[in-house]
């Protein structure tokens, strides 16, 4: 296995990259945090907003974190704040429901409402924090990655945070001679159990398991099918996959054939610096 020797760009990357999944654990801790505040004032919280701690939604709890605040609040009064708050996106139909959810969950004030309306406010401070540092975050990794010039996001099922999650495990691809070296170092390289020429070939459980679940994440969307058209994401592999499995793999084993494809093809990209181009295939192969 090659020494790594990080240039200061991909430790720089990899910095941003790990401050970026601390928000991400703090954000979900602040997540659950705010559901069980939630769920002794408000009841029926989960029919209010699709997400919790979307950006309307944050603004209401912050406005309203208990019923209690919403004494003498007509459905006039609701509706112009939630169509403030979510960019004219929110109707008087809304307004109308929540009121009518609040009503049907009955009296739900305790003792102390007063801090309990502060520890929400708290968490949804903090949320809102999280999430304009994980803009921030973003933005810089934006600007260092184009510093490096790869098109990995030209290939379905990679954005900025997958790219440049590969980019912090991998490195310097250079420092690998070939794209197996690199597949030895993610865990996706098949390893020879055996002796006296007789053995057979087992998945490793060793290596990089960070770069191993990208890979492996990133062959899921590879086969995935979209719901309304229910077309595959990636129709090559898409085929490769289905045609392994009427060979008779497993679909775990199918899905390691396809990463061990996606580290070829990543290690390519990454050394040559060329965009992904999706091969032509006929749609019967497909089906």
């Amino acid at each position: 296995m090659p020494d790594a020797k990080p240039h200061d760009l991909f430790w720089s990357i990899q910095q941003l990259v790990t401050r970026r999944n601390a928000l991400v654990k703090a954000q979900g801790a602040l997540k659950n945090q705010l559901h069980i505040q939630l769920s002794h004032h408000y009841p029926s919280y989960k029919r209010f907003f699709s997400e919790v701690d979307g950006e309307t939604a944050l603004a209401y709890w912050k406005q309203y974190p208990s019923p209690s605040s919403l004494d003498g609040v007509s459905v006039e009064k609701l509706t112009t704040f939630l169509l403030e708050a979510s960019n004219n996106t929110c109707s008087v139909k809304k307004a109308n429901d929540i009121l009518k959810l609040v009503k049907e969950d009955g009296h739900t004030q305790k003792e102390h409402q007063e801090t309990r309306d502060f520890l929400v406010r708290s968490i949804v401070r903090d949320i809102a924090f999280k999430k304009k540092e994980m803009n921030y975050v973003e933005g810089e990794l934006k600007q260092l990655m184009n510093l490096l010039d790869f098109q990995l996001n030209s290939m379905p099922g990679i954005d900025l945070v997958t790219a440049s999650a590969l980019i912090a495990e991998i490195g310097d691809v250079r420092r690998f001679p070939n794209a197996n070296k690199l597949a030895r170092l993610g865990g996706i390289a098949p390893v020879y159990f055996g002796s006296g020429g007789k053995g057979k070939e087992q998945k490793s459980k060793q290596g990089n398991r960070a770069l191993h679940a990208l890979f492996y994440n990133l062959a899921v969307q590879q086969v995935q099918v979209a719901k309304g058209s229910k077309l595959p994401r990636n129709p090559v592999f898409y085929a490769y996959y289905q045609r392994k499995l009427r060979e008779g793999k497993t679909k775990g084993q199918a899905l390691v054939c396809i990463m061990r494809r996606l580290v070829n093809i990543i290690y390519g990209m990454m050394k040559n610096k060329t965009a992904y181009e999706l091969p032509i295939i006929k749609e019967e192969e497909v089906v």
